[in-house]
């Protein structure tokens, strides 16, 4: 009995611990002269989030419009404070010019830098890396991602999506020339063939091959809702210092093994055979060696949505990266790459169906285009002045940002000062959080702002566009690095598909769309269906 009562008390007096550990900050806005919203032990303000209660999206635009007349407010994701910045004004101070008190992002998927587990590869990639390590790393990649380097893959992008147009033709001629297709489905198969085409050096074709060994790995890797994925998540949230020293990694074991030796073995085979194929391998195996630098770029025309890279990443550095390091960057590109890309083209293929009229001039400069090219192919230079399809891509990621929310972490102590009287300071290791949702939605910079508009980005009103309060790709010097291969992937899907098909309803089409409640960025309810009609006038 007495050994009952000790173990018992042992258990409270844990849990009394573990309670007090994860609540003993809930009061930290108290002091601050901001509002804030609700705190509850262990969720933090985002427990309809946690319960799937509401949308990621609809909960940005709720944290948003709170406090309409206020500039930063208060709240807490599960025990870290949060500092939500609405003014435009502040964001481009936090995220550019005071931009060394915020140069890190919240490690909630853990830091595996000092841990030496060459299969523990997410806390070696850009996006995790914290500091010094991470101007380094920025500086060493950014030269593969310019325009000049997206010019030499355009071409590997191309076959592939060429390779789709020529199987959904053979398709839809089987049927009469109409076909009933679920969208994300058509372009998460596209995205893996060019992220292996791209980044892997493999020629794949996901819409014959189906299950290959590829397939199923890539698959494995982006179910980022399985249980365990989702128990990682929220064990890096609540200890993410913790998580980080045993070594866990957001890429399962069995993944990060075969996409790490495929890579290995490319990398064998190019340099035992000196083969140059101007991908991803190719700018990293530069990179590695520390041969990769950036040079002056030639004029060309760019879209409104690309971010221009800071002197963070055009610095010069001496430094080389690892075989693990390079390998944790390829990765991170497939998994930022690959669902990004292909949710942004649905939700702008599905903005199409909703607008025959927007689609109708689209094709129209599509088909001109191509009229232009008189048998040529397309090029990465010709594909970035076509005028309508930039407004037509910039607007869809206004209203459907890839990321609704981004985060910066406050590595030292920085006095926010508005100079109308808002001054107080923003504590080391608490976050930034910049609601580009809701920025995105606010009438005050885009009037009737659920409307899809391209004309927001013509010529004469894009000059007008505050760029404090449009970030589909971040801010700052850690921006997106990707952003060109991003557009180029968005635009070349548009395209290729547009020549060769419309876009109709059909009857599994949902409208409005239905999200999918809870930590997802954007991710349909049902799928997106629609039919394509195979053009007979080309």
């Amino acid at each position: 009995m007495e050994v009952n009562l000790l173990q018992l008390a042992v258990v409270i007096a844990v849990l009394a611990y573990l309670y007090r550990l994860l609540t003993k900050n809930n009061g930290y806005f108290h002091d601050k002269p901001i509002p804030s919203l609700p705190v509850k032990p262990l969720v933090g303000s985002s427990g309809q989030l946690l319960l799937k209660r509401t949308t990621f999206p609809d909960f940005i635009k709720m944290v948003y419009n709170k406090f309409p007349s206020v500039k930063v407010l208060g709240l807490f994701d599960t025990t870290t404070p949060m500092f939500v910045i609405r003014d435009p004004e502040l964001i481009k101070r936090i995220g550019v010019k005071d931009f060394d008190h915020f140069v890190d992002h919240r490690p909630i998927f853990g830091t595996s830098e000092e841990i030496d587990n060459p299969h523990a590869l997410f806390g070696k990639s850009l996006f995790a890396m914290n500091g010094q390590k991470w101007r380094d790393m920025r500086a060493t990649l950014s030269p593969a991602f310019t325009g000049s380097k997206m010019r030499q893959m355009f071409q590997l992008m191309a076959d592939c999506m060429i390779t789709m147009v020529r199987f959904y033709e053979g398709e839809s001629k089987k049927t009469g020339g109409s076909i009933e297709v679920e969208v994300k489905d058509i372009l998460s198969r596209l995205g893996l063939d060019v992220i292996a085409s791209c980044a892997f050096g493999l020629k794949l074709d996901s819409f014959k091959d189906r299950d290959s060994e590829f397939v199923r790995h890539a698959k494995k890797m982006m179910r980022f809702g399985k249980i365990s994925t989702v128990m990682k998540i929220f064990a890096f949230r609540w200890f993410p210092n913790v998580v980080g020293r045993l070594g866990l990694d957001l890429i399962d074991r069995e993944q990060a093994v075969y996409f790490s030796e495929i890579i290995k073995d490319t990398v064998k085979t190019r340099e035992s055979k000196g083969i140059i194929r101007h991908d991803m391998i190719d700018l990293l195996q530069q990179a590695r060696k520390g041969t990769l630098k950036h040079q002056q770029e030639t004029e060309m025309q760019e879209g409104f949505s690309t971010v221009q890279e800071s002197d963070v990443g055009k610095a010069q550095v001496m430094k080389t990266m690892t075989e693990t390091e390079m390998i944790a960057q390829c990765l991170i590109f497939f998994v930022a790459g690959f669902d990004t890309v292909s949710t942004s083209a649905t939700f702008l293929i599905y903005e199409l169906i909703r607008n025959p009229e927007i689609q109708q001039t689209l094709y129209n400069e599509v088909i001109e285009t191509h009229k232009s090219l008189a048998g040529s192919p397309l090029t990465y230079d010709v594909l970035q002045k076509m005028k309508y399809l930039d407004m037509v891509v910039s607007e869809s990621f206004r209203l459907w940002p890839p990321a609704p929310a981004i985060d910066r972490l406050c590595v030292r102590d920085y006095t926010l000062d508005d100079g109308e009287g808002l001054r107080f300071t923003i504590d080391k290791g608490t976050c930034a959080w910049i609601p580009v949702q809701g920025l995105h939605h606010d009438p005050q910079y885009y009037p009737d702002p659920d409307r899809f508009d391209p004309e927001r980005f013509n010529d004469e009103n894009k000059g007008n566009i505050n760029l404090g309060a449009y970030l589909p790709f971040g801010i700052g010097p850690r921006n997106c690095i990707g952003s060109r291969f991003a557009l180029m992937e968005v635009k070349s899907i548009v395209y290729y598909l547009l020549l060769k098909f419309s876009f109709h309803r059909s009857e599994k089409t949902q409208i409005p769309l239905k999200l999918k409640k809870g930590f997802v960025n954007l991710q349909t309810e049902k799928g997106m269906y629609m039919r394509l009609q195979l053009r007979s006038d080309v």
